[in-house]
């Protein structure tokens, strides 16, 4: 469980949505993740295309995955804002790669690249309001 005693403690920037919709948020977003991820791998394609894709889907994953320790555990808004614009840069390659190979893949990804970049902006709220 994350650290909201620290969190609750923050100055909220505008549009902050209760912490009840995050996890089923990152249900939803984890499993059209994974779906996209089947449709690009079971997608007939060149090796050189499908191998772009794997590379910037594990990797803007694995930074997705950093995000959250160093935000609520950590508690470093400032790093927690470079991993999400990295983040999004990823994402928004990882839909040019998909798309590539399979629009669904790619469609797929679409709200994630949403949630992330209003996630940013609250990141981005976070370290200017505290």
């Amino acid at each position: 469980m994350q650290n909201l005693d620290w969190y609750n403690t923050l100055n909220q920037p505008p549009f902050t949505p209760p912490a009840w919709v995050f996890p089923p948020a990152w249900t939803f977003l984890y499993l059209t993740m994974l779906a996209a991820l089947i449709f690009f791998a079971f997608k007939p394609s060149s090796k050189d295309n499908k191998s772009w894709g794997y590379t910037v889907f594990f990797s803007q994953l694995g930074l997705n995955l950093c995000w959250s320790p160093v935000f609520f555990y950590i508690k470093n808004p400032i790093m927690a804002l470079v991993i999400i614009i990295i983040l999004d840069i990823l994402v928004f390659l990882n839909i040019i790669a998909f798309f590539k190979v399979s629009k669904p893949a790619g469609w797929l990804l679409i709200p994630y690249m949403v949630w992330i970049l209003f996630a940013a902006y609250l990141n981005t709220g976070f370290v200017l309001l505290n």
